[in-house]
């Protein structure tokens, strides 16, 4: 991805042999922080060109003219994690920097950075399936993947993240026996309505 522009949507220059469609994911490595490491949707493609759907880098500040370079990888192909059991969120909690004046009677605070944040799923215990197979893959080469979540209004929620599976599953009594999948997340993630 030689050139980003300061567009809403943002539209990335690939090389001329790139193969990236409308509709198609993209993995984006970029030298913005706020793009770097999101998975994001092509929305239209003209030659080189690619608009990154949901990414309004207008803002110079945020977005530095000239900096934003980096590559894509397309994602080819998703594989469905079946029999999930119940999901819960951790992190992203906002950190602040606490300071108070000599003269000041109480204490000022300025937000910074966030937390890192990931997903917990739990799954019925079966190695059989392939989205069992692939975590355990994910789990052994520290690879991250694109995730994809597609609620039932057809929104999607996309993620870049390292997942970890404890092949450990759960035994209680009257419950099914369960393995529990960790997303550590890489970046925000992007949502489409549908």
């Amino acid at each position: 991805m030689s050139v980003v522009s300061n567009a809403n949507p943002a539209v990335g220059t690939l090389e001329a042999s790139h193969g990236v469609g409308v509709g198609d994911f993209i993995e984006v490595t970029s030298g913005w922080s706020k793009l770097n490491n999101k998975i994001v949707r092509a929305s239209a493609v003209a030659t080189n060109d690619v608009s990154l759907e949901g990414i309004n880098s207008t803002s110079t500040s945020l977005y530095p003219a000239g900096t934003g370079i980096g590559s894509v990888r397309e994602i080819t192909g998703w594989t469905q994690l079946q029999q999930i059991l119940k999901t819960s969120s951790s992190g992203g909690e906002q950190q602040f920097l606490n300071y108070q004046f000599l003269e000041d009677d109480a204490e000022k605070r300025i937000p910074t950075n966030k937390s890192a944040s990931g997903l917990s799923i739990s799954i019925a215990d079966d190695p059989t399936l392939a989205g069992y197979v692939l975590a355990s893959q994910a789990n052994d080469d520290r690879l991250p993947r694109a995730v994809k979540i597609v609620l039932p209004n057809q929104a999607i929620i996309l993620y870049n993240a390292y997942i970890s599976l404890n092949k450990t599953p759960s035994m209680t009594v009257n419950e099914i026996m369960a393995c529990e999948i960790t997303l550590s997340l890489l970046a925000e993630p992007v949502r489409y309505a549908s």
